[in-house]
Protein backbone atom coordinates (compact mmCIF):
# COMPACT_ATOMS: atom_id res chain seq x y z
CA UNK A 1 0.00 0.00 0.00
CA UNK A 2 1.47 3.32 -1.34
CA UNK A 3 2.09 5.33 2.52
CA UNK A 4 1.01 8.50 0.82
CA UNK A 5 -2.47 7.46 0.67
CA UNK A 6 -5.27 8.96 3.37
CA UNK A 7 -7.71 7.18 4.85
CA UNK A 8 -11.35 7.31 3.02
CA UNK A 9 -13.06 10.87 3.94
CA UNK A 10 -10.13 12.60 4.94
CA UNK A 11 -8.35 15.46 2.88
CA UNK A 12 -4.89 17.19 2.95
CA UNK A 13 -5.69 21.09 3.00
CA UNK A 14 -3.47 22.70 0.08
CA UNK A 15 -1.77 26.29 -0.08
CA UNK A 16 -5.26 27.76 -1.24
CA UNK A 17 -7.75 25.95 0.91
CA UNK A 18 -5.94 25.99 3.65
CA UNK A 19 -5.40 30.07 3.82
CA UNK A 20 -8.56 30.89 2.92
CA UNK A 21 -10.09 28.78 5.71
CA UNK A 22 -7.96 30.13 8.02
CA UNK A 23 -8.84 34.02 6.95
CA UNK A 24 -12.47 32.55 7.56
CA UNK A 25 -12.13 31.28 11.18
CA UNK A 26 -9.98 34.63 11.64
CA UNK A 27 -12.89 36.72 10.31
CA UNK A 28 -15.43 35.09 12.41
CA UNK A 29 -13.64 34.44 15.39
CA UNK A 30 -13.35 38.62 15.55
CA UNK A 31 -17.07 38.84 14.53
CA UNK A 32 -17.66 37.27 18.03
CA UNK A 33 -15.36 39.25 19.46
CA UNK A 34 -16.89 42.28 18.32
CA UNK A 35 -20.60 40.89 19.56
CA UNK A 36 -18.90 39.91 23.31
CA UNK A 37 -18.51 36.42 22.59
CA UNK A 38 -15.03 35.20 24.36
CA UNK A 39 -12.58 32.42 22.84
CA UNK A 40 -12.24 29.06 24.40
CA UNK A 41 -9.74 26.25 23.33
CA UNK A 42 -10.82 22.98 24.79
CA UNK A 43 -9.02 19.53 24.00
CA UNK A 44 -9.08 17.55 21.01
CA UNK A 45 -9.12 14.39 23.46
CA UNK A 46 -11.11 13.95 26.40
CA UNK A 47 -13.01 11.15 29.00
CA UNK A 48 -15.29 9.69 26.55
CA UNK A 49 -18.22 9.77 29.04
CA UNK A 50 -17.54 13.88 29.13
CA UNK A 51 -18.03 13.73 25.09
CA UNK A 52 -20.71 11.51 25.27
CA UNK A 53 -23.22 13.09 27.85
CA UNK A 54 -26.52 13.04 26.24
CA UNK A 55 -26.28 9.25 24.99
CA UNK A 56 -28.85 8.11 27.57
CA UNK A 57 -31.67 10.76 26.44
CA UNK A 58 -31.18 9.71 23.08
CA UNK A 59 -30.42 5.60 23.75
CA UNK A 60 -33.79 5.95 25.74
CA UNK A 61 -35.49 7.47 22.56
CA UNK A 62 -33.86 5.25 19.70
CA UNK A 63 -33.14 2.21 21.44
CA UNK A 64 -29.62 2.31 19.95
CA UNK A 65 -26.61 4.22 20.66
CA UNK A 66 -27.20 8.22 20.37
CA UNK A 67 -25.65 9.49 17.22
CA UNK A 68 -22.83 11.70 18.42
CA UNK A 69 -22.09 8.20 20.10
CA UNK A 70 -21.53 6.04 16.54
CA UNK A 71 -19.71 8.93 15.06
CA UNK A 72 -17.10 9.53 17.80
CA UNK A 73 -14.04 7.36 18.03
CA UNK A 74 -12.44 5.60 21.34
CA UNK A 75 -9.12 4.47 22.30
CA UNK A 76 -7.89 3.33 25.64
CA UNK A 77 -5.75 5.95 27.50
CA UNK A 78 -2.45 4.32 28.19
CA UNK A 79 -2.00 6.24 31.56
CA UNK A 80 -5.29 5.56 33.44
CA UNK A 81 -6.80 2.57 31.71
CA UNK A 82 -9.97 4.87 30.50
CA UNK A 83 -11.78 5.23 27.29
CA UNK A 84 -10.67 8.04 25.92
CA UNK A 85 -12.87 9.79 22.55
CA UNK A 86 -11.95 12.21 20.15
CA UNK A 87 -14.50 14.78 19.94
CA UNK A 88 -16.98 14.46 17.28
CA UNK A 89 -19.01 18.19 18.38
CA UNK A 90 -17.05 21.16 20.60
CA UNK A 91 -20.35 22.31 22.11
CA UNK A 92 -20.78 19.72 24.93
CA UNK A 93 -16.85 20.71 25.88
CA UNK A 94 -18.38 24.14 25.98
CA UNK A 95 -21.17 23.35 28.00
CA UNK A 96 -18.48 21.56 30.68
CA UNK A 97 -16.35 25.07 30.35
CA UNK A 98 -19.32 27.07 31.38
CA UNK A 99 -20.68 25.02 33.77
CA UNK A 100 -17.37 23.53 35.57
CA UNK A 101 -14.93 25.85 35.12
CA UNK A 102 -16.30 29.20 34.49
CA UNK A 103 -19.44 29.13 36.79
CA UNK A 104 -20.60 32.62 36.44
CA UNK A 105 -23.67 33.55 37.64
CA UNK A 106 -24.96 35.62 34.60
CA UNK A 107 -24.56 35.45 30.79
CA UNK A 108 -21.76 34.02 29.22
CA UNK A 109 -20.99 33.83 25.76
CA UNK A 110 -18.32 31.72 24.37
CA UNK A 111 -17.44 30.91 21.15
CA UNK A 112 -14.29 28.29 19.44
CA UNK A 113 -13.04 26.83 16.19
CA UNK A 114 -11.19 23.86 16.07
CA UNK A 115 -10.75 20.59 14.35
CA UNK A 116 -13.41 17.59 15.12
CA UNK A 117 -13.43 14.19 13.63
CA UNK A 118 -16.66 11.85 12.91
CA UNK A 119 -16.04 8.23 12.19
CA UNK A 120 -18.00 8.31 9.34
CA UNK A 121 -18.82 11.01 6.77
CA UNK A 122 -21.39 13.97 8.03
CA UNK A 123 -22.58 14.37 5.06
CA UNK A 124 -22.90 13.51 0.85
CA UNK A 125 -19.13 14.51 -0.35
CA UNK A 126 -17.75 15.31 3.03
CA UNK A 127 -14.62 15.02 5.35
CA UNK A 128 -14.47 13.14 8.36
CA UNK A 129 -12.37 15.74 9.73
CA UNK A 130 -13.97 18.70 10.23
CA UNK A 131 -13.21 22.36 10.99
CA UNK A 132 -16.02 23.64 13.71
CA UNK A 133 -16.98 27.14 14.58
CA UNK A 134 -19.20 28.67 16.42
CA UNK A 135 -21.00 30.58 19.42
CA UNK A 136 -22.98 29.21 22.52
CA UNK A 137 -24.86 31.46 24.95
CA UNK A 138 -25.56 30.39 28.08
CA UNK A 139 -27.43 32.14 31.29
CA UNK A 140 -30.95 33.39 29.47
CA UNK A 141 -33.96 31.32 28.15
CA UNK A 142 -36.00 33.99 26.64
CA UNK A 143 -36.41 34.16 22.50
CA UNK A 144 -33.83 36.91 22.30
CA UNK A 145 -31.28 34.51 22.90
CA UNK A 146 -32.46 32.25 20.63
CA UNK A 147 -32.58 35.34 17.96
CA UNK A 148 -29.06 36.53 18.63
CA UNK A 149 -27.84 33.35 17.95
CA UNK A 150 -29.69 32.96 14.53
CA UNK A 151 -28.49 36.60 13.54
CA UNK A 152 -24.55 36.00 14.15
CA UNK A 153 -24.86 32.75 12.15
CA UNK A 154 -26.39 34.44 9.70
CA UNK A 155 -23.96 37.66 9.72
CA UNK A 156 -21.12 35.07 9.90
CA UNK A 157 -22.46 33.38 6.53
CA UNK A 158 -22.98 36.81 5.12
CA UNK A 159 -19.37 37.48 6.36
CA UNK A 160 -17.98 34.78 4.11
CA UNK A 161 -19.92 35.66 1.13
CA UNK A 162 -22.42 33.22 1.60
CA UNK A 163 -25.35 34.21 -0.12
CA UNK A 164 -29.34 33.50 -1.31
CA UNK A 165 -29.31 31.16 2.02
CA UNK A 166 -32.35 29.63 3.22
CA UNK A 167 -33.05 29.20 7.16
CA UNK A 168 -35.52 26.45 8.62
CA UNK A 169 -36.69 27.12 11.98
CA UNK A 170 -38.28 24.41 14.34
CA UNK A 171 -39.15 23.44 17.72
CA UNK A 172 -39.19 20.48 19.58
CA UNK A 173 -41.89 21.37 22.07
CA UNK A 174 -44.36 20.65 19.60
CA UNK A 175 -43.75 17.09 19.28
CA UNK A 176 -42.69 16.61 23.36
CA UNK A 177 -46.08 18.37 24.03
CA UNK A 178 -48.01 15.91 21.59
CA UNK A 179 -46.08 13.27 23.36
CA UNK A 180 -47.02 13.95 26.45
CA UNK A 181 -50.50 15.48 25.96
CA UNK A 182 -51.49 11.93 24.72
CA UNK A 183 -49.72 9.79 27.05
CA UNK A 184 -47.42 7.77 24.55
CA UNK A 185 -44.96 5.70 26.00
CA UNK A 186 -41.06 5.40 25.77
CA UNK A 187 -41.47 3.06 22.85
CA UNK A 188 -43.73 4.35 20.69
CA UNK A 189 -42.26 7.44 21.13
CA UNK A 190 -39.29 5.87 20.13
CA UNK A 191 -40.94 4.72 16.74
CA UNK A 192 -43.10 7.77 16.39
CA UNK A 193 -39.52 9.62 16.20
CA UNK A 194 -37.92 7.52 14.05
CA UNK A 195 -41.31 7.90 11.56
CA UNK A 196 -40.80 11.99 11.36
CA UNK A 197 -37.13 12.09 10.96
CA UNK A 198 -37.79 10.22 7.64
CA UNK A 199 -41.13 11.44 7.17
CA UNK A 200 -42.74 8.27 6.62
CA UNK A 201 -46.20 9.03 6.62
CA UNK A 202 -47.48 5.70 6.12
CA UNK A 203 -45.65 4.07 8.98
CA UNK A 204 -47.37 7.25 11.11
CA UNK A 205 -50.75 6.57 10.27
CA UNK A 206 -50.34 2.98 11.30
CA UNK A 207 -48.82 4.21 14.36
CA UNK A 208 -51.12 6.45 15.41
CA UNK A 209 -54.46 4.46 14.34
CA UNK A 210 -55.48 3.91 17.98
CA UNK A 211 -55.13 7.43 19.32
CA UNK A 212 -57.80 9.57 20.04
CA UNK A 213 -58.79 11.69 17.15
CA UNK A 214 -56.64 15.08 18.06
CA UNK A 215 -53.12 13.57 18.83
CA UNK A 216 -53.72 11.39 15.24
CA UNK A 217 -54.83 13.85 13.09
CA UNK A 218 -51.91 16.45 15.25
CA UNK A 219 -49.08 13.73 14.66
CA UNK A 220 -50.02 12.60 11.70
CA UNK A 221 -49.62 16.78 10.42
CA UNK A 222 -46.62 17.88 11.68
CA UNK A 223 -44.35 16.03 8.08
CA UNK A 224 -46.98 18.33 5.97
CA UNK A 225 -46.01 21.86 8.33
CA UNK A 226 -43.38 22.69 6.57
CA UNK A 227 -42.72 25.66 3.98
CA UNK A 228 -43.22 29.03 4.25
CA UNK A 229 -43.99 30.54 7.54
CA UNK A 230 -46.72 32.61 7.39
CA UNK A 231 -48.68 29.56 5.76
CA UNK A 232 -47.14 26.87 8.42
CA UNK A 233 -47.96 28.43 11.39
CA UNK A 234 -51.27 29.95 10.44
CA UNK A 235 -52.32 25.82 10.05
CA UNK A 236 -50.05 24.45 12.57
CA UNK A 237 -52.43 26.67 14.74
CA UNK A 238 -55.35 25.21 13.31
CA UNK A 239 -54.69 21.54 13.02
CA UNK A 240 -52.71 21.14 16.18
CA UNK A 241 -54.45 21.23 19.65
CA UNK A 242 -54.27 24.29 21.84
CA UNK A 243 -52.26 23.36 24.86
CA UNK A 244 -49.91 26.05 26.04
CA UNK A 245 -46.59 24.65 25.22
CA UNK A 246 -47.72 24.48 21.88
CA UNK A 247 -48.94 27.69 21.49
CA UNK A 248 -45.94 29.07 23.13
CA UNK A 249 -43.62 27.24 20.81
CA UNK A 250 -45.64 29.06 17.38
CA UNK A 251 -45.48 32.06 19.04
CA UNK A 252 -41.77 32.37 19.52
CA UNK A 253 -41.48 31.11 16.10
CA UNK A 254 -43.38 34.04 14.39
CA UNK A 255 -41.89 36.43 16.66
CA UNK A 256 -38.13 35.48 15.52
CA UNK A 257 -38.93 34.74 11.65
CA UNK A 258 -40.69 38.23 11.68
CA UNK A 259 -37.44 40.12 13.13
CA UNK A 260 -34.85 37.70 11.49
CA UNK A 261 -36.48 39.77 7.72
CA UNK A 262 -35.18 36.31 5.88
CA UNK A 263 -36.22 36.56 2.35
CA UNK A 264 -35.82 32.97 2.43
CA UNK A 265 -37.18 31.48 5.42
CA UNK A 266 -39.30 28.47 6.02
CA UNK A 267 -41.32 26.57 8.99
CA UNK A 268 -39.87 22.80 9.75
CA UNK A 269 -42.07 21.22 12.72
CA UNK A 270 -41.01 17.36 11.79
CA UNK A 271 -37.32 17.97 12.26
CA UNK A 272 -36.33 16.30 15.16
CA UNK A 273 -32.46 16.12 15.03
CA UNK A 274 -30.99 16.16 18.39
CA UNK A 275 -34.38 15.65 20.22
CA UNK A 276 -33.99 15.14 23.67
CA UNK A 277 -30.85 17.19 23.50
CA UNK A 278 -32.36 20.44 22.20
CA UNK A 279 -34.94 21.71 24.56
CA UNK A 280 -37.07 24.39 22.42
CA UNK A 281 -36.34 26.36 18.64
CA UNK A 282 -33.72 24.83 16.47
CA UNK A 283 -32.62 26.32 13.28
CA UNK A 284 -31.17 25.55 10.35
CA UNK A 285 -29.34 27.04 7.27
CA UNK A 286 -29.55 26.03 3.72
CA UNK A 287 -27.73 26.84 0.14
CA UNK A 288 -28.45 25.08 -3.22
CA UNK A 289 -24.43 23.85 -3.07
CA UNK A 290 -24.84 21.59 -0.45
CA UNK A 291 -27.05 18.57 0.08
CA UNK A 292 -26.84 19.02 3.68
CA UNK A 293 -27.17 22.24 6.21
CA UNK A 294 -24.81 24.15 5.75
CA UNK A 295 -24.66 25.48 9.61
CA UNK A 296 -26.96 24.22 12.46
CA UNK A 297 -28.19 25.31 15.78
CA UNK A 298 -31.00 24.99 18.82
CA UNK A 299 -31.82 25.55 22.33
CA UNK A 300 -30.50 22.84 24.87
CA UNK A 301 -31.11 23.82 28.48
CA UNK A 302 -29.89 20.76 30.29
CA UNK A 303 -27.08 19.50 28.87
CA UNK A 304 -25.27 21.16 31.44
CA UNK A 305 -27.04 18.81 34.45
CA UNK A 306 -24.16 16.24 33.35
CA UNK A 307 -21.46 18.37 34.86
CA UNK A 308 -23.14 19.60 38.12
CA UNK A 309 -24.88 22.61 36.15
CA UNK A 310 -28.07 23.19 34.73
CA UNK A 311 -27.93 26.44 32.18
CA UNK A 312 -30.10 28.03 29.86
CA UNK A 313 -28.46 27.59 26.51
CA UNK A 314 -28.39 28.18 23.06
CA UNK A 315 -25.69 27.83 19.97
CA UNK A 316 -25.09 27.34 16.59
CA UNK A 317 -22.09 25.68 14.62
CA UNK A 318 -20.71 25.29 11.29
CA UNK A 319 -17.98 23.24 9.43
CA UNK A 320 -15.33 26.22 7.46
CA UNK A 321 -14.30 23.23 4.81
CA UNK A 322 -17.76 22.82 3.97
CA UNK A 323 -18.13 26.90 3.82
CA UNK A 324 -15.07 26.86 1.35
CA UNK A 325 -16.56 24.80 -1.00
CA UNK A 326 -19.64 27.11 -1.61
CA UNK A 327 -17.62 30.56 -2.34
CA UNK A 328 -16.45 31.70 -5.82
CA UNK A 329 -12.69 30.61 -6.46
CA UNK A 330 -10.85 33.70 -5.09
CA UNK A 331 -7.27 34.46 -6.72
CA UNK A 332 -4.43 34.32 -4.66
CA UNK A 333 -2.61 37.78 -3.38
CA UNK A 334 0.43 37.50 -5.51
CA UNK A 335 3.92 37.90 -3.77
CA UNK A 336 7.36 39.39 -4.39
CA UNK A 337 10.08 37.70 -5.79
CA UNK A 338 13.59 38.90 -4.18
CA UNK A 339 16.82 37.91 -4.69
CA UNK A 340 18.94 35.95 -1.97
CA UNK A 341 21.63 39.00 -0.86
CA UNK A 342 23.55 40.14 2.20
CA UNK A 343 22.86 43.53 1.06
CA UNK A 344 21.69 45.52 4.02
CA UNK A 345 19.51 47.55 1.35
CA UNK A 346 17.78 44.86 -0.01
CA UNK A 347 17.16 43.38 4.00
CA UNK A 348 15.57 46.75 5.05
CA UNK A 349 13.27 47.14 1.68
CA UNK A 350 12.04 43.20 2.33
CA UNK A 351 10.90 44.23 6.12
CA UNK A 352 9.10 46.99 5.00
CA UNK A 353 7.61 46.00 2.04
CA UNK A 354 6.00 42.90 4.88
CA UNK A 355 5.45 45.30 7.59
CA UNK A 356 2.89 46.73 4.59
CA UNK A 357 1.27 43.44 4.57
CA UNK A 358 3.16 42.26 1.11
CA UNK A 359 4.19 38.71 0.54
CA UNK A 360 7.92 38.80 -0.07
CA UNK A 361 9.34 35.41 -1.10
CA UNK A 362 13.28 35.27 -1.01
CA UNK A 363 15.08 33.01 -3.71
CA UNK A 364 17.62 30.71 -1.97
CA UNK A 365 21.03 30.23 -3.58
CA UNK A 366 21.49 27.67 -6.26
CA UNK A 367 17.20 27.62 -6.88
CA UNK A 368 15.94 28.48 -9.91
CA UNK A 369 12.75 29.65 -8.56
CA UNK A 370 9.36 29.35 -11.00
CA UNK A 371 8.11 32.52 -10.26
CA UNK A 372 4.21 30.97 -11.43
CA UNK A 373 4.81 28.23 -8.90
CA UNK A 374 5.71 30.72 -6.24
CA UNK A 375 2.59 33.11 -7.17
CA UNK A 376 4.98 36.03 -8.26
CA UNK A 377 4.09 38.45 -10.17
CA UNK A 378 7.04 41.00 -9.28
CA UNK A 379 10.55 41.13 -7.91
CA UNK A 380 12.74 43.10 -6.57
CA UNK A 381 15.71 44.57 -8.73
CA UNK A 382 18.74 47.11 -7.84
CA UNK A 383 18.49 49.92 -10.04
CA UNK A 384 20.56 52.88 -9.99
CA UNK A 385 21.59 52.04 -6.65
CA UNK A 386 17.69 51.71 -5.41
CA UNK A 387 15.89 47.91 -4.77
CA UNK A 388 12.65 48.66 -6.92
CA UNK A 389 9.50 46.81 -7.50
CA UNK A 390 9.21 45.74 -11.22
CA UNK A 391 6.58 43.16 -12.86
CA UNK A 392 7.77 40.18 -14.07
CA UNK A 393 7.51 39.36 -17.27
CA UNK A 394 7.35 35.75 -18.97
CA UNK A 395 10.66 36.31 -20.09
CA UNK A 396 12.18 37.49 -17.52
Amino acid sequence: MQNWLLPEYIHDMLPEEAQRVESMRSMAIELLRRNGYQLVSPPLLEYAESLLIDGEDEKHLTGQPNDRDLRTFKLVDQLSGRTLALRADITPQVARIDAHLLNRKGVARLCYAGSVLHTIPAGLNRTRELLQIGAELYGHAGIESDLEIQQLMLQTLALFGVQDVHLDLGHVGVFSALVSHAKIDARLERDLFAALLSKDTTTLRNLTSCFDEQSRVAINSLPALYGDCSEVLGRAREVLPSLPEIASALDDLQIVAGKLKLANIGIDLADLRGYHYHSGMVFAAYHAGSHDAIALGGRYDGLGRSFGRARAATGFSMDLRQIYRLLPAKTTEPAIMAPYSDDTALSDAILRLRASGEAVVVSLPGNEDDPEELQCNRKLVLLEGVWQIVPISNNS
